[in-house]
């Protein structure tokens, strides 16, 4: 079977390494190209949580494409849809299957390009970070790999269980039939550590470690479960938990959830958003289909986003060159008055 990981960057690498380590035929296709020499080179190389050292993969960049694949797992950053999806178009068949791991809510925009009947949803519970050329870093424990897969019509088909396969030789997979659900759990998981480690140039660990930090991360949380609520979304349970509880009325309510924030995201201390590594090679981040799609979605369902804008704001001041990601950005943020309890 012709399998593509198409934007191997840290995660795709990490997951191509895993299925070249277990012989499945895989491409890494990558837009990068002296990433993609190095894997050509010397093979792919996986620290941190596992070791893999040199493992050889097939490797290209685009415009290297040929013939077709029957299973395309998508990590291309959303800025990017424009260009990678028409790349991909004529390497896939009408019975091919695109699975967009993408972070925020990504399925609508990959279906217009190969259709929804092309099209399913994973989502990744795990972190990583791309270290070098050839080289990732698996920030979260061996054992803690995750997957999320759902169809946009909701039910189970044969290729969802067949997608399920795969995962699972990489971690474990789970499928549901709520995939918005589940897609809004991790948008929060991403919009709340992603998005401050951003802004401040520093580990989800540090975040988890600051008084203030921390509540603004849990301000992102709360305002991502009411925007869901308003939508009429019901988030699923990811890594254990039902983030729906960590929603709040109150500054004491809040203090409630330090410690289960510190519960779900202690084994991703490490992890340093995929969004501040962007920042770090001046390049655009996915921020607007991160914090910027709650404050979209907020408001046109009237619902108030103002952590979530303020991150915005502050991470395309970054992008644009009028500011620069630091702990000191921390002092900008003004957070919502709350009653006591």
């Amino acid at each position: 079977m012709a399998m593509a990981i198409m934007g191997a960057g840290s995660t795709g690498t990490i997951m191509g390494a895993i299925f070249s380590s277990k012989n499945v035929d895989v491409t890494l296709i990558d837009a990068h190209r002296e990433h993609v020499n190095m894997l050509q080179k010397k093979g792919a190389t996986v620290t941190g949580a596992i070791e893999l050292n040199n493992i050889p993969v097939k490797a290209i960049t685009p415009d290297e494409m040929s013939g077709s694949f029957k299973i395309v797992f998508y990590l291309v950053k959303q800025p990017l849809n424009k260009i990678a999806l028409p790349q991909l178009l004529p390497h896939i068949n009408p019975d091919s299957v695109v699975c967009t791991l993408q972070n925020g809510i990504p399925e609508e925009e990959v279906a217009s390009y190969v259709g929804r009947d092309r099209t399913v949803g994973v989502t990744v519970g795990w972190g990583a970070t791309w270290l070098k050329p050839g080289v990732s870093m698996l920030t979260t424990g061996e054992n803690k790999m995750p997957f999320g897969i759902g169809e946009l019509d909701g039910t189970v088909k044969a290729r969802t269980r067949r997608v399920k396969v795969f995962l699972d030789m990489i971690g474990q997979a789970q499928i549901t039939g709520n995939l918005k659900g589940i897609r809004w759990t991790k948008l929060l998981a991403n919009a709340s550590f992603s998005g401050m480690s951003a802004v401040l140039g520093c580990t989800f660990g540090d975040i988890l470690d600051h008084r203030k930090a921390l509540s603004c991360a849990a301000h992102i949380g709360n305002e991502t479960i009411r925007v869901a609520e308003a939508l009429g979304v019901t988030l699923e349970p990811m890594l254990g938990h039902d983030f729906r509880t960590l929603a709040f009325n109150s500054s004491a309510e809040m203090e409630q959830k330090f410690p289960v924030y510190k519960d779900i995201w202690g084994s991703h201390r490490l992890l340093k958003a995929s969004m501040l590594q962007d920042l770090e090679k001046g390049q655009k981040t996915e921020i607007e289909a991160i914090n910027g799609i709650i404050s979209s979605f907020g408001a046109k369902t009237g619902v108030q986003t103002p952590v979530n804008d303020q991150v915005v704001e502050i991470v395309k001041n970054i992008e644009a060159g009028r500011d620069h990601y630091s702990f000191d950005n921390l002092d900008k943020f003004m957070l919502p008055d709350l009653p006591p309890g």
